[in-house]
């Protein structure tokens, strides 16, 4: 493509040692075969082929034991490499999260990802709270957002969380709600947060995709590719196939993300 600026908000990566068998995990949890590898070697090998300039990676804890060598590990691949932004991951069930959240600070992190399938909580639970609390006006927060089987991560529910955290920086994946659009253009579109691309574009109606798009804003939508469930070169196509205009492409693939994340 023409612009060769692409800022990737959306990407998971894992341990060599445990990757194979996360990646499986998360196909058998959603019933796609999975497209990449999730190490950072074959994240960067694949972005490569668009010229990614940046990349946002993270991780999920789904045991609050799990939450503090997953820091760990991204704050390492962050150090390792200028192209990679890490985001950190808490958890509900953490004794104490602004101490967790002050290490995010220490470990250089830039955000939190949160998944509330698979951390099984309800994005408005009161559990929650305290981690909305610690992140509000610190950090951004990117929230895995829709599932059919579930209201966990409905667009509704995230509503309640804006409404009380009104200084809170919301990243809602999944174009505000995977499988849930309806829902999110009732409940999300056109509220102070970001919306980001990843996985919609392969099942979403295109028109649908355009939809969304121009009533949340074009300044308010974030590129993201899901990797490894999805590779670099197949979104990049399914995202240039929405009747956009170059500068709606801009501020989706790489303007947006530059100002919220402060990259030079």
């Amino acid at each position: 493509m023409d612009n060769n600026k692409i800022i990737d908000i959306h990407a998971h990566i894992f341990p060599e040692k445990i990757a194979q068998k996360a990646t499986e995990s998360i196909g058998d949890f959603y019933g796609i075969p999975i497209r990449g590898k999730g190490t950072t070697e074959d994240l960067l090998e694949q972005g490569k082929k668009v010229n990614v300039y940046r990349y946002v990676v993270h991780s999920t804890a789904t045991k609050v034991e799990q939450v503090e060598s997953i820091n760990e590990f991204i704050s390492q691949v962050q150090l390792s490499d200028e192209r990679i932004i890490g985001f950190g991951t808490l958890h509900p069930d953490l004794p104490d999260v602004q101490k967790e959240v002050d290490r995010l600070a220490s470990l250089g992190l830039k955000g939190i990802k949160l998944h509330p399938d698979f951390q099984r909580f309800n994005i408005d639970d009161e559990t929650m709270m305290p981690i909305y609390e610690a992140a509000e006006g610190r950090f951004p927060i990117l929230v895995h957002m829709g599932d059919a089987r579930s209201t966990a991560s409905s667009p509704r529910r995230l509503v309640k969380v804006l409404d009380r955290f009104p200084a809170l920086t919301v990243i809602a994946a999944h174009l505000g709600g995977y499988s849930m659009w309806d829902e999110a253009l009732e409940y999300l579109v056109g509220r102070d947060l970001y919306l980001d691309t990843s996985s919609s574009l392969w099942i979403l109606d295109k028109s649908k995709a355009e939809d969304i798009i121009r009533k949340h804003g074009a300044n308010k939508v974030l590129f993201g590719t899901d990797y490894p469930m999805w590779l670099y070169e197949e979104e990049i196509k399914r995202f240039e196939s929405i009747n956009l205009t170059q500068e709606e492409q801009e501020l989706i693939l790489w303007k947006n993300a530059a100002e919220l994340l402060n990259i030079k």
